[in-house]
């Protein structure tokens, strides 16, 4: 059995492959069309790879491309662990359709779920209003209301919705949860599908966008979204910038639905340098970067090991693709 990965990731867990695996031959890409096998170059024709993994690591290297490209031309590859947490790359929903089994990456939930907790609660503890007040030396009370209190919903319940409602649910927080099974689960207050969604906005204090970008949900906060939501809620997207339409955003800040909005995705990225969202006085950017702690690669490459584990031993895999989630 042939793997296909970057020369950093072999660096990192090759060793632990060889314990289990003994028999596997390791190739690597290490630049432009360029691979080795033992640390000894070979030519592009002997890579064929039963199994690749597209790691974090592939975008600094410069090699995702290649890699993926090897998988595409390879004759019969069986199975990849990417390192994204969303499949609505054109890239991923071919490879689902080559007939190769797809696993995502949940490595990116944790510092994303640390996100989405910072901002709201910021947002409610007064923390400018006492930094001003310091400023000026003035001894003021700043009353605000408690996170316990608070009514969340949270769209999307993947391994991000998991990890967001691990680290709210503690604070006492009330929480709905929307996603296509409305399957009741402990770490939520109700659950409902995405058609009961605007039955639960105007109770909503925040809002949180963990969903995947495709036909169901493409715009889904659109102006009747805004209608719909309850005055001085806070909106906070860590899913795709297709979620939400810019436009009618921008009418519903100015009536404060929302009051805030936090936006690490946007319709086009990067968002261009003219664009109104950056000067919005209620709009928090991040240039999609609510994924990047520096855990990520130790979390992914255990989650490689654990699958390429599975896999060998024919158990099914953490965090599987179905190729309906893509359309096919």
């Amino acid at each position: 059995m042939q793997i296909l990965m970057t020369k950093a990731a072999a660096e990192r867990v090759g060793g632990r492959v060889a314990a289990f695996a003994p028999d596997a031959e390791i190739v690597t890409a290490v630049s432009a069309d360029a691979y080795e096998r033992g640390g000894q170059p070979i030519s592009a024709e002997d890579v064929d790879p039963e199994v690749v993994w597209l790691s974090l690591d592939s975008y600094a290297s410069g090699t995702l491309r290649q890699l993926y490209s090897r998988l595409m031309k390879a004759q019969a590859p069986r199975w990849t662990q990417i390192m994204a947490a969303g499949i609505d790359n054109p890239m991923f929903r071919s490879i689902l359709e080559k007939g190769v089994r797809l696993s995502k990456s949940s490595a990116q939930a944790t510092p994303i779920a640390e996100y989405v907790v910072a901002h709201a609660l910021s947002l409610q503890v007064p923390i400018q209003a006492q930094a001003a007040l310091q400023a000026s030396r003035e001894w003021k009370p700043t009353p605000y209301r408690e996170l316990a209190s608070t009514r969340w919903v949270l769209v999307g319940f993947g391994n991000i919705g998991h990890e967001i409602a691990r680290r709210i649910k503690p604070f006492g927080v009330d929480l709905t949860v929307v996603r296509r099974n409305p399957t009741p689960d402990p770490l939520a207050d109700r659950v409902i599908g995405i058609s009961e969604l605007a039955d639960v906005l105007l109770e909503a204090d925040v809002v949180v966008l963990a969903c995947a970008l495709n036909d169901e949900t493409r715009n889904l906060c659109d102006a009747g979204f805004f209608q719909a939501l309850k005055p001085g809620a806070i909106l906070i997207n860590i899913g795709r910038g297709g979620l939400v339409d810019e436009d009618a955003l921008r009418a519903g800040l100015d009536r404060d639905q929302p009051a805030h909005a936090v936006l690490d995705v946007f319709q086009t990225e990067p968002l261009p340098a003219d664009h109104w969202i950056w000067d919005h006085p209620k709009i928090r950017v991040s240039a999609h970067t609510s994924n990047s702690g520096d855990g990520n690669l130790g979390r992914g490459d255990e989650l490689f090991l654990e699958n390429l584990r599975r896999y060998l031993t024919g158990e099914p895999l953490l965090n599987e693709a179905h190729p309906s989630e893509v359309g096919l």
